[in-house]
């Protein structure tokens, strides 16, 4: 109970930072797999650019299938731009997730449904694509009752 009290007021903090950075500035799909739960997941993202300067807010959510289970999630992510001469942007970062498991099980028990929460510390870089899109790879690693591993890609589409 506590964990997710504090959880609560965590996003509530950064939703006065999300709603001063105006309109966001790019949304997209993501991929990918994760590792406990071992699973493949699909979501799609949107992204505040410029929240405070070189840091972006990442609220996005995932659908994951595997491990005879499967996860929604819901995540709130930071990413520190680092400026480089190169074409490619590296970032760095952390974020929070609340995630809703349901585990298939076999027999004629009923599934288990669980609601956790945990975090993640994120390493990525995106790089320019065709058309203008920025097309990303991800890591996170998470803590507490978050994925342990999460790799993923996915294309940030400019909102204007």
């Amino acid at each position: 109970m506590l964990r997710r009290s504090l959880l609560a007021l965590a996003l509530l903090a950064v939703l006065p930072a999300a709603s001063l950075a105006g309109p966001f500035t790019s949304y997209g799909p993501e991929f990918g797999f994760t590792s406990g739960p071992d699973q493949f997941f699909v979501g799609g993202h949107l992204k505040w650019g410029g929240v405070a300067q070189q840091l972006d807010f990442v609220p996005g959510v995932d659908l994951g299938f595997g491990d005879n289970a499967t996860m929604v999630s819901i995540n709130g992510d930071f990413h520190y731009r680092f400026q480089t001469r190169t074409t490619w942007r590296p970032y760095a970062g952390a974020g929070i997730g609340i995630h809703f498991l349901s585990r298939d099980n076999s027999g004629p028990s009923p599934d288990n449904s669980d609601t956790v929460t945990g975090g993640h510390i994120i390493a990525g870089a995106d790089v320019l694509a065709k058309g203008g899109s920025r097309f990303f790879t991800e890591l996170k690693l998470g803590f507490s009752d978050a994925p342990d591993l999460k790799i993923a890609a996915g294309f940030n589409f400019a909102s204007r």
